[in-house]
């Protein structure tokens, strides 16, 4: 009888855990998105075009405790995304949860990071301009980083799902957001000081993210049957 309700209590943690983690994939996304409307809405001084993110959470913006929050409250819930991402796709042992999930996790703790080590000004200095600060040419590295990121991690997560009947016809939709996400990137990283790079910008960390969200309103939406079984069922 005790181990009975002992696997009922694990099993319900489980699920709760698995929901919570899902639900951190749209949680992560419009809170960053919440942060940089209303920390780009705090502003007085704008570079040509605006305000890239980064410039958000420096020390000479107003209120960069916002941003910085966004960076950190994004970060952590990519993480806890990542992790219910790969208890769902654990479910097939043939084809198992793929190296996606640790790419999403990836991003998150390189968003955490990059957040904590934040750029010396509000207004873009060229990446390793002299008298830079270590935290503001480490920034711009991981930010580097978590761009690269964004596209593998959409293209490895196709590449798995277009191996499972389940999230099959999930992979057309996520070729087509990583090929956005590079083209746009590719476009922004030509001009990061132009006019319109801080428009590409959000619109190239938008993309994913709203990617993001619908795999996590997918996960979040599934029935707790197959959140107590999808080991043993698959996806």
């Amino acid at each position: 009888m005790f181990g009975a309700g002992t696997e009922a209590t694990a099993s319900s943690a489980r699920r709760i855990g698995f929901r919570a983690g899902a639900a951190g994939g749209i949680a992560g996304p419009a809170a960053f998105t919440g942060a940089w409307i209303a920390s780009s809405l705090r502003q007085t001084r704008r570079g040509p075009g605006g305000l890239q993110l980064s410039g958000l959470a420096a020390p000479d913006a107003r209120d960069p405790w916002i941003m910085l929050a966004g960076f950190l409250v994004l970060g952590g819930c990519t993480v806890a995304f990542g992790a219910a991402l790969r208890e769902a796709l654990s479910g097939n042992a043939s084809r198992g949860a793929g190296p996606g999930p640790a790419l999403v996790q990836g991003a998150g703790l390189l968003t955490i990071a990059a957040g904590l080590l934040r750029r010396d000004h509000m207004l873009l200095n060229a990446p390793g301009e002299p008298g830079a600060t270590w935290h503001a040419v480490a920034h711009d590295a991981l930010s580097g980083l978590v761009y690269v990121d964004l596209v593998v991690a959409q293209l490895v997560l196709a590449s798995r799902f277009g191996r499972d009947p389940g999230w099959r016809r999930w992979r057309p939709w996520l070729l087509a957001s990583a090929a956005a996400t590079g083209v746009i990137l590719t476009a922004y990283a030509a001009d990061v000081t132009g006019p319109a790079a801080a428009v590409l910008q959000r619109i190239a960390v938008s993309v994913p993210q709203a990617t993001v969200a619908a795999i996590a309103a997918r996960l979040v939406s599934r029935p707790a049957n197959s959140l107590v079984n999808h080991r043993a069922c698959g996806s």
